[in-house]
């Protein structure tokens, strides 16, 4: 099995700012498999959950160092690959580049999508969230304009945490609210909030009818969420505190919920046995993104309709994405029939 590795970039038509920095573009990772004449692909991003930085630079260095180990295999042996892996101490993106291209490696070998491999129902598939950043009250209704612009947007997610406290954040909710009076919200603080402003911004969103909340607080205080779930009405949803299925059994009296992301998983082998971990604990899933491609949200939608709530709209503020795959229709992401990922490569002009 053959490992090839190339860089891109991408470029966000609108910087996406949230708690704890701004994005604007991102040099990403396509990994490609080959054996047998059938080349699988997938994607690693660089990310911060709230903690260390997993750059392009790290990334990429651990993806040309593992090469030589991966020439011994076969995608077939995906499971064993992925205990070496884990064993060697392999960040999660890179784990989640290999195992996404032996998924669409396998898909196309069997030439089926994915999703049918699984025997999942696309029309079950629920609306993407859209994400509009922090931002002042004008800013942020000029976003939602752009969006309703561009697709038939069925949800938003906001980001809250401002810098300038949960005032700002309030003029900033009220801002999209009368901007999308009927449109479903949900809000993501992506660990911006303090506890005692978390409880507060709790009742006052469920003034509002919002959803959930997403991360109220920041990565390493999870012991405050069991006084916060005793103290706000609204569910609380996990994404910068939850990797990995232990995750999920650490957090679960605390929590409703989860937030999967590929490259936070290692993922979709271990994306799905977070999913079966969360239902063994009654909780709800989420699939989010990072500054991922259309690559890697297509590679989430093979699995969407195993989700409560989708988030994977990165790709769709992209002005340079080299990928095509999963199409919006009526709000949602449905993949298509082509097999494995069903992800194609189209050139992008300069």
């Amino acid at each position: 099995m053959q490992l090839n590795v190339k860089l891109f970039t991408l470029t966000k038509r609108f910087p996406l700012k949230i708690s704890y920095g701004t994005t604007a573009q991102t040099t990403n990772v396509w990994v490609k498999i080959l054996h047998d004449g059938i080349e699988g692909w997938g994607e690693a991003s660089p990310f911060s959950a709230g903690g260390n930085a997993l750059t392009t630079d790290i990334i990429h260095s651990s993806l040309l160092q593992l090469a030589p180990t991966l020439e011994k295999f076969t995608p077939y042996e995906r499971h064993r690959i992925e205990e070496v892996l884990i064993e060697a101490n392999i960040i999660s993106p890179v784990r989640a580049a290999i195992d996404m291209a032996l998924h669409d490696w396998f898909g196309k070998s069997v030439n089926l999508p994915l999703w049918k491999i699984w025997g999942l129902d696309r029309n079950t598939i629920v609306p993407t969230s859209v994400t509009i950043g922090i931002n002042t009250p004008d800013g942020a209704r000029e976003r939602v304009k752009k969006w309703l612009e561009y697709a038939d947007i069925k949800l938003l997610k906001v980001k809250l945490g401002s810098k300038e406290g949960i005032e700002a954040d309030k003029e900033m909710l009220l801002a999209v609210c009368e901007e999308a009076p009927n449109l479903e919200i949900f809000v993501d603080a992506n660990g911006g909030w303090s506890l005692s402003d978390a409880v507060t911004m709790g009742k006052w969103l469920a003034d509002l009818n919002i959803k959930y909340i997403e991360q109220p607080l920041a990565k390493g205080r999870e012991p405050e969420l069991r006084e916060l779930k005793a103290k706000q009405p609204l569910p609380i949803f996990v994404d910068e505190s939850c990797f990995t299925c232990q995750d999920v059994s650490d957090l679960a009296n605390f929590i409703d919920g989860i937030n999967i992301k590929l490259m936070k998983s290692g993922g979709l082998t271990e994306a799905i046995r977070m999913i079966h971990v969360a239902r063994a604990h009654e909780l709800q899933v989420m699939f989010g993104c990072y500054s991922d491609s259309a690559l890697t949200n297509t590679a989430a939608a093979q699995i969407s309709p195993l989700a409560d709530y989708l988030d994977l709209d990165s790709h769709l503020n992209l002005i340079d994405d080299p990928f095509c795959g999963a199409v919006l229709q009526s709000g949602c992401l449905f993949p298509n029939d082509l097999p494995g990922l069903g992800v194609e490569y189209r050139a992008v002009s300069a």
